[in-house]
């Protein structure tokens, strides 16, 4: 099973509602957020959200500001994740 919310102003706290639902996920597979509004703090929370999820298979986050921080946290949490297999975190430069 796949979502996408691409396009859809999602933002920080967005995604950490999303998060709090992704730790309870049983179905869940891909996971398609590019082109929001996620920035640090939402990143943070998908991170966490990773650590407890054994379902999710791909996360997509391109074009998104999640910054280095948020990077670094989404890292970590593949330390504890086995699950996932693509992590989408590319980002486009605009003129």
């Amino acid at each position: 099973m796949s979502s996408t919310s691409s396009f859809c102003n999602i933002d920080n706290k967005g995604a950490s509602i999303l998060a709090e639902v992704l730790k309870m996920n049983t179905s869940l597979q891909k996971l398609n957020l590019k082109d929001n509004n996620v920035g640090e703090k939402g990143a943070s929370a998908l991170a966490e959200a990773l650590k407890m999820n054994e379902n999710i298979e791909t996360l997509d986050l391109e074009d998104n500001s999640i910054g280095a921080k948020g990077a670094s946290t989404l890292a970590e949490a593949l330390k504890m994740n086995t699950i996932l297999q693509n992590l989408v975190l590319r980002r486009r430069m605009y003129e």
